[in-house]
């Protein structure tokens, strides 16, 4: 133990990444905009085929057919939330591996420093102030009982 206090204390500096450029926001804002207009599109592809379901001679075989169309939209746009979870699972994997790993590794390592510096601290400083102490009480005790030292009033 007493050889790990003897390694330096390596320190790195934490490195900030680079701000997200205008390019790339540019983009993602083009793609929320994207979905948000297809939604819009949607809600309103919805209203006018209910509104067209709530006419009178609309017949069944009509509305099993136009609910048989709903259910493929709602697989599709379950299939694409699925893409969407699958990437964002994928970027939280890459983030603990690349961000966060490191991070522990660096700070384990800093605590086995830690625990080095204690335990060298501990055998070359504490112990040897203690034993003094020790000798130090015991002499002021013998010295007490044969009379030649008396302790002060505070």
């Amino acid at each position: 133990m007493a050889g790990d206090a003897e390694q330096p204390l390596e320190i790195t500096p934490v490195v900030n990444k680079p701000a997200i450029d205008q390019q790339e926001l540019r983009r993602q804002r083009q793609i929320l905009i994207g979905i948000i207009v297809a939604v819009i599109i949607l809600v309103i592809f919805m209203i006018a085929s209910l509104a067209f379901l709530l006419n009178p001679t609309t017949d069944t075989a009509r509305i099993r057919d136009i609910f048989i169309i709903f259910m493929a939209l709602e697989s599709i746009f379950m299939g694409l939330i699925l893409v969407v979870l699958i990437i964002q699972l994928a970027r939280l994997i890459n983030l603990l591996q690349n961000e966060i790993k490191p991070i522990l590794n660096s700070t384990n390592e800093t605590v086995s420093n830690l625990r080095g510096t204690t335990a060298f601290l501990s055998d070359n400083l504490v112990g040897p102030v203690i034993k003094l102490n020790e000798y130090f009480a015991g002499i002021t005790q013998g010295l007490a009982v044969l009379g030649l030292y008396r302790k002060r009033p505070k």
